[in-house]
């Protein structure tokens, strides 16, 4: 398996710390509103990275943070009236109903920025104590001219980014690029003590002291949106490897960024979409299939038409479903096919395939496509009931790591369908025409095709 490292911007072969295990720590969202469509794609690749890694063998420790502390909430909490701690509280929430809707794994654990303090304060005096920090009228700042490796991420000097970057002017800092580990109380903002004052954490610092607790110095994985690789994820590395003097993380995984309509999402363009909109409109697995449709490293567009797309080849997928059940139920031969028990065999290997190449959902998904195609093809009244088993069985587990083809067929559609077919041939046999076309005309609603074939009317839902 390989990976493309942000950090030696290649792709790597996979080796973990400890075999068997990986420690992934992904950065989770601000909880001051609902996380909108551009967060649900870095969420639904990292929960398919992590399920895929799962699928191959691995047990993984996967931590996902709350920031449950930062200007936007305060900003926020003052505008409902409400304390920082309710808004995280309600927000935190809202974030597991649409994780959840979703189909996101739970991670193993979801630490909040606000329940480490004590262990953020000790980490930054660990800075302070080795020189790496600075204190200032109660704000303590990081000193990157003392971190020699600072930019390496980002791939960057020092003297560029501080040219280039958005850096707050403060004269009080010895360098411009210098970052905030902790901030000195502002009147009305809540604050923790420390023995520099009341104050609180800068944004970065909860990362590094959070995957240092849960994971240890060293883990396998970081991941994140593109947009974190600077500043974000370049101080992460600077604090962590400034305080343990080890490697941070061995791999950096970045997803690309989600446009609408081909620019960038912006509320004053009217094309913000939080992933609640989205989820009324579309099934989660719709979503998915979606979002995975580009490589992880690739910007994707977002339109309405393309998911409606989306779900019209969800809808193949499952029709291949469907009728695979109502073959099973058709079928009595119990021989075994052996020559495309193989072809079924070599799909999965196909996908693996791709996958194994730094997680090439695009691809994986072609393979699905070509394995409903030659199911379609291949799979009919006369195969034996092990090669109707497994074409189910192989299409159901191909889709878990991507999330999708995960539903159960529903019987009760399935019996409905049958019926109203049943009632149409009695109609059409009694000559009552107006009855006959008003029942077509229901299962033309339902997406429901007919067929006539020499053992009976069959039925397949339309792709």
């Amino acid at each position: 398996m390989k990976i493309y490292n942000t950090l030696t911007k290649k792709k790597e072969e996979f080796k973990t710390i400890n075999p068997g295990e990986v420690k992934m720590y992904v950065c989770g969202p601000t909880v001051y509103n609902f996380f909108h469509i551009g967060n649900a794609r870095t969420f639904i690749i990292f929960d398919t990275v992590r399920r895929y890694l799962e699928y191959r063998g691995y047990e993984v420790k996967f931590i996902q943070n709350f920031t449950d502390i930062d200007d936007k909430m305060i900003k926020r909490a003052n505008e409902e009236g409400i304390t920082v701690k309710e808004l995280g509280d309600k927000y935190i929430n809202e974030y597991y109903k649409d994780a959840d809707n979703l189909k996101l794994k739970r991670a193993t654990c979801n630490p909040r920025a606000t329940d480490h303090m004590d262990e953020i304060i000790e980490f930054i005096k660990g800075l302070v104590d080795k020189g790496l920090a600075y204190e200032v009228e109660g704000d303590v700042y990081f000193s990157t001219k003392e971190f020699k490796d600072y930019g390496k991420l980002s791939g960057q000097n020092i003297e560029d980014l501080q040219s280039g970057a958005r850096i707050s002017v403060d004269e009080r800092k010895k360098e411009p690029i210098d970052f905030a580990l902790w901030k000195n109380q502002k009147p009305g903002e809540p604050a923790w003590e420390s023995p520099w004052g009341m104050g609180r954490p800068g944004w970065h610092i909860e990362c590094s002291c959070m995957a240092h607790n849960l994971l240890g110095d060293t883990i396998d994985i970081h991941a994140g949106g593109a947009d974190l690789v600077f500043p974000h994820h370049e101080n992460e590395i600077a604090q962590s490897e400034g305080r343990s003097g080890k490697n941070f993380a061995n791999y950096w995984m970045h997803s690309a960024y989600l446009n609408v309509n081909n620019v960038k999402m912006s509320k004053s363009l009217n094309n913000f979409f939080t992933t609640r909109d989205i989820l009324e409109k579309y099934d989660a697995e719709v979503i998915r299939l979606f979002m995975l449709s580009g490589h992880y490293r690739t910007p994707l567009n977002f339109t309405m038409e393309l998911l409606d797309s989306t779900k019209s080849g969800l809808d193949r997928m499952y029709n291949a479903l469907n009728n695979l059940y109502s073959l099973l139920g058709e079928v009595s031969k119990e021989n075994s096919d052996d020559e495309f028990l193989q072809v079924l065999d070599g799909y999965r290997d196909k996908f693996i395939e791709k996958m194994d190449d730094d997680f090439n959902t695009a691809d994986a998904i072609s393979v699905i496509f070509d394995l409903v195609k030659d199911i379609n093809i291949k799979v009919n009244i006369n195969s034996s009931v092990s090669v109707i088993e497994k074409s189910i069985a192989i299409l159901r587990e191909l889709g878990a790591p991507l999330g999708i083809l995960q539903k159960e067929i529903s019987n009760s559609l399935e019996e409905e369908v049958e019926n109203l077919i049943a009632e149409r041939q009695k109609a059409r046999q009694e000559k009552n025409w107006a009855l006959a076309d008003e029942i077509r005309d229901k299962l033309k609603a339902m997406d429901i095709i007919l067929e006539d074939t020499p053992q009976g009317v069959r039925w397949s839902k339309k792709s």
